[in-house]
């Protein structure tokens, strides 16, 4: 079966969004979308119709470049629609008389050469998604922290994957059992609590102590994976209620100290205001800060006996 990930990530040529989704680490994009782009077709699923029946009366069948995939529409669901790799991609082009079809196919080469250097060269996604959030206007501070939870949710998924977590659903639970375990909010509770819609992402609008608790939990909740080899779903989902556990501790002391609660109905949506900007930067942890409160994890992690390591055969 193949991995999904990343749903709904928007592409954008000249002005024109590109829905994609990432398929066992490559990209899939929406046929009806590049049409749209490519003719400024009123009716794009009818263009691209159309097109598949003329090519199929001269024996090509071009549907054979696509798969069916769930991507998210305006009304907010999710349908299958046709998409295609860059590959697919490229022989469908071939089909459609558009003056824009080159600089699109230059457009898409780059970025399937920008997904082969975030898969060979992980810090380069991390430097481009910098620079995406200063284009957006986030604090440099936040940034730091937001990219550092980056890395932190890769290492945890690598730790999931060794213990034999698979399936899409299961990492949903495990997410959710992560948030309300400290936060006491599922992620849509928690997006309900913030004011954010379903599309919004959560951590985007997160302040900096939020970030902050949120990578010490993930770290924390590696940590027991790894130290006692935990394997199968029951006991990783035990081993994060016992980070979870941990790190609300720690969340408590942190509050203590700081008199601010961490959980909070502060968002990153009102980016133009300077006073919440100002507000949220004085909220942001230093580098410093933020590296002694992560280095409490190992002397805070004390595992119930009852989590035994499992012999490995």
């Amino acid at each position: 079966m193949s991995r999904k990930k990343e749903t709904n990530k928007l592409a954008i040529f000249e002005g024109n969004e590109i829905r994609r989704i990432l398929v066992d680490d490559e990209w899939y994009y929406s046929v009806v979308d590049v049409v749209r782009a490519l003719t400024d077709s009123d009716n794009p699923r009818s263009y691209w119709s159309k097109l598949k029946e003329r090519e199929f009366e001269n024996d090509i069948q071009l549907s054979t470049f696509c798969l069916q995939l769930k991507l998210e529409s305006k009304d907010g669901k999710k349908y299958l629609t046709d998409c295609a790799d860059n590959e697919g991609l490229f022989r469908i082009i071939q089909s459609i008389p558009s003056k824009k079809a080159e600089p699109f196919k230059r457009w898409l080469a780059r970025l399937g050469k920008e997904r082969i250097d975030e898969i060979e060269q992980p810090a380069k996604a991390i430097e481009r998604a910098k620079g995406y959030y200063m284009a957006k206007g986030y604090s440099p501070q936040w940034i730091e922290t937001r990219t550092a939870s980056i890395e932190t949710r890769h290492s945890l998924t690598d730790a999931f994957k060794d213990s034999g977590i698979k399936e899409p659903y299961e990492y949903a639970i495990l997410t959710n059992d992560m948030y309300k375990s400290w936060s006491s909010h599922t992620a849509s509770e928690y997006k309900d609590y913030k004011g954010l819609s379903s599309k919004d992402s959560l951590r985007d609008n997160m302040t900096p102590l939020e970030l902050a608790v949120t990578i010490f939990n993930e770290e924390a909740t590696k940590e027991i994976l790894t130290q006692k080899n935990i394997k199968g779903f029951v006991e990783t989902r035990k081993s994060i209620h016992i980070a979870g556990t941990i790190t609300k501790e720690a969340m408590q002391q942190l509050e203590k100290i700081t008199g601010k609660k961490v959980v909070t109905h502060k968002n990153y949506k009102e980016l133009n205001s300077s006073e919440i900007q100002k507000e949220l930067a004085q909220d942001s942890l230093s580098t410093k800060e933020l590296s002694d409160f992560n280095k409490k994890l190992k002397r805070s992690i004390n595992v119930p006996h009852s989590i035994k390591r499992k012999r490995t055969k």
